[in-house]
């Protein structure tokens, strides 16, 4: 058996294997975002690319790094357009992930208890959206939610709203959640239905057995044992929805403010990168490190 270890741990293919994901991380992840971070250390220049120093070789190493400087990081602290930007898109993230698990929760139970004959139906009709490029979905979004679109003339049909009322869904905040539940609710779906679907049924007839009444066997069992699938729905939303910049541009209106929409507005429309670069780096580290902090806990917590 000490041959066996001995050999596994000197197999050269299994460090190949191992080092594949760091590498991606490494190409993918790392490079660009010390490229991302240098660019924030930078000052505003009129050139191609805007901004300086601009790395022209080990021999100047010295005098690139003494021009770098942390003022832009500063000016955030001191511009409450950024701080507002950063807690509103929070605040966005927060209650859109809570629709999410309330509409997404109740889906995949019943696709979870549903007869294993249907289940792969149900989980294509989940994942059938993405067949469609999710920029003409959002758009589809705009014909409904305008003051004359679809959904006012449903309202009008059934009579709660007048013929000549107009419901104002379209370009405010409500459009953005209604945007952002229908584009990222497969993703809070499938987690879920992954974790409810290897569930041990045979723990609730024993509760019932037991004289357990059904809400209570959820809670105390169905619920605690799909929390990995809610962690993972959780943070698979959360983590894009606070970047998101499609679905505030398009459906919701000028008061919608996003760190998204400012990160796109500092890049392209004041074409100030280093400012730029600076908020997609507090965006990330925003979101990476509480996530790191959470999974380190939950290490030690197994």
């Amino acid at each position: 058996m000490a041959e066996t270890g001995a050999t596994s741990q000197n197999n050269p293919w299994r460090w190949l294997v191992v080092g594949v994901p760091y590498l991606w991380l490494l190409v993918f992840f790392t490079a660009p975002f010390l490229i991302i971070f240098k660019i924030s250390l930078s000052d505003t220049a009129i050139a191609m690319p805007p901004y300086t120093p601009t790395f022209e070789g080990f021999g100047a190493i010295g005098d690139f790094l003494s021009q770098l400087d942390v003022e832009n990081y500063l000016f955030l602290t001191e511009d409450p357009l950024y701080i507002n930007a950063y807690l509103s898109s929070l605040r966005m993230a927060l209650i859109s992930t809570g629709l999410l698990l309330l509409i997404g929760y109740p889906m995949a139970l019943a696709m979870a208890r549903a007869p294993s004959t249907i289940r792969p139906t149900l989980l294509m009709m989940v994942i059938l959206p993405f067949w469609t490029s999710f920029l003409i979905r959002v758009y589809a979004w705009i014909g409904i939610l305008k003051p004359e679109g679809l959904l006012t003339l449903l309202l009008q049909s059934i009579g709660l709203f007048g013929p000549d009322q107009q419901v104002q869904i379209f370009r405010t905040d409500y459009a953005v959640f209604i945007g952002i539940v229908y584009s990222y609710l497969p993703f809070m779906v499938l987690p879920l239905y992954s974790a409810l679907e290897k569930m041990d049924n045979t723990l609730l007839e024993a509760a019932s057995d037991l004289g357990c009444p059904p809400w209570k066997a959820f809670w105390k069992i169905t619920f605690p044992l799909s929390l990995p699938g809610v962690i993972a729905g959780s943070m698979i939303c959360f983590i894009p929805i606070t970047g998101e910049f499609v679905i505030p541009d398009l459906l919701g209106g000028a008061e919608t403010l996003m760190i998204g929409k400012t990160l796109w507005t500092e890049f392209f429309g004041n074409r100030d990168w280093p400012l730029a670069s600076a908020v997609a780096v507090l965006l990330l580290l925003a979101l990476v490190v509480p996530i790191v902090i959470f999974q380190n806990q939950q290490q030690k917590v197994r």
